[in-house]
């Protein structure tokens, strides 16, 4: 906590955790495939050990594809089964969101998806930025009881949504928790904590990090051929996450 703001840093591995942790995060977000914008991580492997590691709070991602938000009956019971597991392996909190077609909040799915999350925090994550009408979803995820809604103010990033993500922290009144995320960085923190009046703020605080391997085969990829080198890692940086903190500091 930066005396006032809580920084949660989203991360897929356990060096990423132990790193948000020694820069001064507040809480982590367990994924995988950040690339994707986080899905599901490992409960039995990776959220065992990041839970042995670590000391702040860890909340685990329940999103079990990449795309989009709408989910099929064989989909939520994945996810289902996925919570329980979490909350089996020491989850502090849990993360998830849903969408009817038409771009509302699936109230159905996410009351289901509630009742086994309980006693748990849970927070509505970034498909908030995916909805129709983002000032009718805010009253629904706050009806259902949310504890928190991640959200970039349903543009680009944070920044471009800042205008939004006010409307929504004003119209929250403290019912909810609205977290600015989505491309925060050094650069522009202070102008997002400032011009939101968000408590709360979520970021990756990556670098590239060269693999240790020595043998390199440069003619096979492991994914699409867009897809990072396999010889490159992102990995949450100390140095970055201590700068944000720093930032959040000094804005009170």
């Amino acid at each position: 906590m930066a005396d006032g703001f809580l920084m949660e840093v989203c991360v897929d591995s356990v060096e990423s955790a132990v790193n948000a942790e020694r820069g001064g995060a507040g809480r982590i977000e367990l994924c995988a495939g950040l690339m994707e914008g986080g899905t599901t991580p490992s409960m039995a492997g990776l959220l065992q050990v990041v839970k042995q590691c670590v000391r702040v709070p860890v909340f685990v991602m329940i999103r079990p594809r990449g795309g989009d938000f709408l989910y099929s009956d064989r989909e939520l019971e994945v996810m289902k089964a996925d919570i329980r597991l979490a909350k089996l392996h020491g989850a502090d909190g849990l993360v998830f969101g849903a969408l009817t077609e038409d771009g509302r909040i699936d109230t159905e799915l996410c009351t289901a998806l509630l009742a086994l999350c309980r006693p748990l925090p849970v927070t509505f994550h970034r498909a908030f930025d995916m909805v129709h009408d983002p000032l009718v979803a805010l009253e629904t995820v706050v009806s259902l009881g949310f504890e928190r809604v991640l959200t970039s103010g349903c543009d680009s990033s944070a920044l471009e949504g800042l205008p939004l993500i006010k409307r929504l922290t004003e119209q929250a009144k403290g019912r909810i928790v609205v977290v600015p995320g989505g491309g925060i960085t050094e650069r522009n923190l202070q102008r997002i904590l400032e011009g939101s009046g968000a408590p709360e703020f979520h970021c990756s605080a990556r670098s590239a990090r060269d693999s240790g391997m020595k043998f390199r085969n440069s003619s096979v990829a492991m994914g699409a051929s867009l897809s990072a080198s396999e010889y490159s890692l992102k990995v949450a940086d100390v140095a970055k996450v201590r700068t944000l903190n720093a930032i959040a500091k000094n804005i009170l």
